[in-house]
């Protein structure tokens, strides 16, 4: 990149229905008050055209589904063509009948849709049943490239797998970004969620020390009610972050409420962090080999 800094913006939301329409005007709203003051790249979370529908598996939420191109990506690209932005979005997409993704979709100024990525590592567990829905991505984790550098894009649960941030970085990523949908079941005692919370930002963290990248997270906040009688439902943790390539928090949203962070990015600073830190000189991938085994047995 040739710019000294880019001025970054990172909207955290809560979903309180499926309406589209309301949503998508919603987040267009904070998107525009942060190009307003002075962002070029703005990222929304996960799946924020929708409530995070994965607390149930129903066929009926497929309707959910849209196609790309489609009337999300028709908004998303005219909004930020008219703000003149960098914006990255998420949403559902229906790729074929009976095959969907957890994709996130970049637009680039005037150029409209410049790259998509569709979830690699996609999660089952009680209240997140995104296997029923989601299909693994077969995009591969290549950055997109954007009038303001090479954007690694990733989705939530690919923020726990240290080996998709570093084949981002691998393949040239300026930063890397990360869309997410996570909360606390309210079964849970104070000290898990604690425990959770702390190990969701460590580990994002430790992706930007072992690659010398910024990262830029972007959590939903609020309540959802799970459609499922007797099931607690999920509370969204929000603290969206950005941190330094050393892993250095630079911003951080509270947990319950909807904002918007705005963060300078020094771009200069993470090619120096490499010069000091020279970690992708001295890997040893002579030995690495054995890492795309499943388990190393005796």
């Amino acid at each position: 990149m040739n710019k000294s800094s880019l001025k970054i913006g990172v909207v955290q939301q809560a979903v309180a229905s499926n309406d589209k329409d309301v949503n998508w005007v919603r987040s267009a709203e904070q998107v525009s008050a942060l190009a307003e003051q002075g962002c070029e790249l703005v990222m929304l979370q996960e799946l924020h055209s929708t409530l995070y529908f994965c607390q149930q598996e129903n066929t009926g939420f497929f309707d959910l589904a849209e196609p790309i191109p489609g009337a999300a990506t028709a908004y998303f690209a005219a909004l930020a063509a008219k703000l003149n932005i960098v914006l990255i979005t998420s949403l559902f997409e229906k790729r074929a009948s009976g095959l969907y993704h957890n994709t996130a979709v970049v637009f680039d100024r005037q150029q409209g849709l410049v790259g998509k990525y569709r979830k690699m590592h996609i999660p089952d567990d009680p209240g997140f049943y995104e296997k029923f829905y989601f299909t693994p991505g077969d995009l591969g984790f290549n950055p997109i490239q954007t009038s303001v550098g090479k954007l690694g894009v990733l989705v939530c649960w690919d923020q726990w797998y240290p080996e998709a941030a570093r084949l981002m970085a691998m393949a040239g990523a300026d930063m890397l970004f990360y869309p997410t949908a996570i909360g606390w079941d309210k079964n849970d005692t104070t000290a898990e969620q604690s425990r959770q919370h702390d190990a969701w930002k460590t580990i994002q963290r430790s992706h930007a020390v072992a690659n010398s990248l910024p990262v830029v997270v972007a959590n939903r906040t609020g309540f959802e009610a799970s459609p499922v009688e007797g099931d607690p439902g999920i509370q969204f943790w929000g603290q969206s972050f950005v941190a330094g390539p050393q892993g250095e928090m630079l911003a951080q949203a509270s947990s319950d409420k909807e904002e918007n962070l705005i963060v300078d990015i020094d771009l200069h600073r993470t090619e120096q962090i490499k010069r000091i830190w020279p970690y992708f000189r001295d890997r040893r991938i002579d030995a690495y080999g054995e890492l795309t085994k499943r388990w190393r047995d005796e």
